[in-house]
């Protein structure tokens, strides 16, 4: 695994270059690392920019019925990125969507996640959904990164299925401080302000 992990870090370094550039202190412990998503390869960007011991100790959280479509996929997501796969739809699904983010985050697990939902047109962040803000309330001491994804809209846009060769960055900001008593909406706000200040 940790070949095949080696390989697909290589692959995103040579082909859309997906540097790290860290515009605030390294989390010092779990984090969730939060971002804009406008790309098939948003997740392997942010993975492969974090250093090897973050990477062995961060779970992408990445949808279901996108990474479990073919053997390669289901491969890489369960076998390499060791991703926590979710239900992006709740028709026919019983329980809380979360839980299986919630039991990473209790096993001492950092997150790579996406609070848009799903991928955008555009390279600035739609609207924020509020799973962040539940884990962010639920998870106090789990430092909230901010990140920005530069490029990645050109490299490998929605509807394209191979990368064009382009230089990218993973720009990650400063820990998101907490707010006593802040409001979901103005969380989400924030969130969303501390990824786009990074673009």
């Amino acid at each position: 695994m940790k070949a095949v992990g080696a390989l697909l870090v290589a692959t995103v370094r040579l082909l859309v270059g997906a540097h790290a550039r860290w515009a605030g202190r390294r989390p010092d412990g779990q984090a969730i690392y939060f971002a804009n998503h406008t790309s098939h390869i948003d997740t392997v960007a942010i993975w492969s920019a974090l250093d090897p011991h973050a990477r062995r100790t961060t779970r992408p959280v990445a949808a279901r019925d996108y990474w479990s479509r073919g053997p390669v996929r289901r491969y890489l997501a369960c076998n390499v990125l060791n991703a926590v796969l979710i239900e992006r739809h709740a028709d026919g699904h019983e329980g809380d969507p979360l839980e299986p983010l919630v039991q990473a985050l209790e096993a001492g697990q950092s997150l790579i996640l996406f609070p848009e939902g799903t991928r955008g047109a555009e390279p600035l962040p739609g609207p924020f959904k509020s799973g962040i803000y539940r884990l962010a309330q639920r998870f106090p001491a789990v430092q909230l990164v901010p990140v920005y994804l530069e490029n990645l809209n050109r490299a490998m846009p929605k509807g394209t299925w191979l990368p064009v060769p382009l230089t990218c960055s993973v720009r990650f900001g400063a820990p998101l401080p907490r707010q006593a008593e802040e409001t979901k909406e103005a969380f989400v706000e924030r969130a969303r302000a501390a990824v786009v200040a990074l673009a």
